[in-house]
């Protein structure tokens, strides 16, 4: 038996895994002072995730006596390991290699297990016994209900535009990657794809638990809702889950919208400094896709009510979302 795929499969996963924590709590830190440069604040240092995690991983793990122990515990782990699985979907060839697991999945599996991390918070809040984790579980509940919507037309476009074109695996992200949307379609279908990417760039702070769509958490409100009853290594590792998670769910729009390398463009002199500008490359699309998607809302608008998410997402974007799947199926239609 040639244990080496198996082997080379284990190195990719942790590797991968690294890579989304250190990514993960850099992009968080750098959110942090984006946002209060916004806001005319000096704000904490980039390095302050990674210095709240170390002090949560020496803090005592306090669980609730009203708890169910084996729940509350086993969820925080139970979602980041979720959002390491998903990592292991997406693409970032930018970076010189393919996902680990890109061959045993595709848009449709990532879709469902964009879920695990959310719904591993619900768990752990309705395991808590608290009434303000249990009502923040109830509004995570509803708000994934409501983004499903967008995200589904989404995700329902480009596998419909690829299976015009012939393509064998439509809901591949490798097939994306290689395939721009962009290219395949004509000025109507433009406004469509258009449209799609404004709906995901709002989906995103939704999926994050982000303002304005941050109803199941709410401090205000619920006093930190679903992770109120969180503290030491638990709370640590339901941070790296959010942290990795925003890895996660950015790569997943550029890889959709925005999957070009500068190589394909520029003859660079070597192949080590094509990966290096490719890289680099798709560091400044992440970075761009971050701000407009979170920083620049959370700055910009208040948090919304549950019923306001509802609507937002339901009635809103989800037209908006359909608008654009039928403004790409009559493109396709016209030419």
């Amino acid at each position: 038996m040639n244990i080496t795929p198996i082997l080379l499969a284990i190195g990719g996963a942790a590797a991968m895994s690294v890579f989304g924590i250190l990514a993960g709590l850099w992009v968080a830190g750098l959110d942090r002072v984006v946002a209060a440069r916004m806001q005319a604040r000096i704000g904490p240092p980039v390095r302050q995730p990674f210095i709240d995690i170390a002090k949560l991983l020496t803090k005592q793990n306090i669980v609730p006596a009203n708890a169910i122990p084996w729940l509350f515990n086993g969820a925080p782990l139970v979602a980041l390991a979720g959002s390491i699985t998903l990592l292991l979907y997406i693409p970032l060839s930018s970076f010189g290699f393919l996902p680990v697991l890109g061959a045993y999945g595709d848009l449709v599996l990532i879709l469902y297990l964009l879920a695990i991390p959310a719904l591993a918070m619900v768990v752990g809040g309705l395991s808590s016994g608290s009434p303000y984790a249990t009502i923040g579980a109830q509004r995570e509940m509803v708000t994934m209900i409501a983004y499903e919507l967008p995200l589904a037309a989404t995700i329902i476009a480009f596998a419909w535009k690829l299976v015009q074109t012939g393509s064998a695996a439509p809901f591949s992200l490798a097939t994306l990657a290689a395939t721009p949307i962009w290219s395949l379609v004509g000025p109507l279908g433009a406004v469509g794809v258009f449209l799609l990417l404004a709906t995901m760039v709002l989906v995103v702070p939704g999926e994050l638990g982000r303002i304005p769509f941050d109803a199941p958490e709410a401090e205000t409100e619920i006093a930190g809702g679903l992770i109120v009853e969180y503290s030491g290594r638990n709370l640590a590792l339901f941070t790296l889950s959010f942290a990795v998670k925003t890895v996660v769910v950015v790569s997943l729009l550029v890889a959709l919208f925005f999957p070009w390398n500068l190589s394909r463009w520029i003859a660079f002199s070597s192949p080590l400094t094509a990966s290096a500008a490719d890289a680099a490359f798709f560091v400044v699309k992440a970075l761009l896709v971050l701000f407009f998607s979170v920083s620049l809302v959370r700055v910009s608008v208040a948090r919304f009510r549950i019923n306001q998410v509802v609507d937002i997402y339901w009635k809103a974007l989800g037209s908006l979302a359909l608008l654009g799947l039928l403004l790409v199926i009559a493109d396709a239609r016209i030419h």
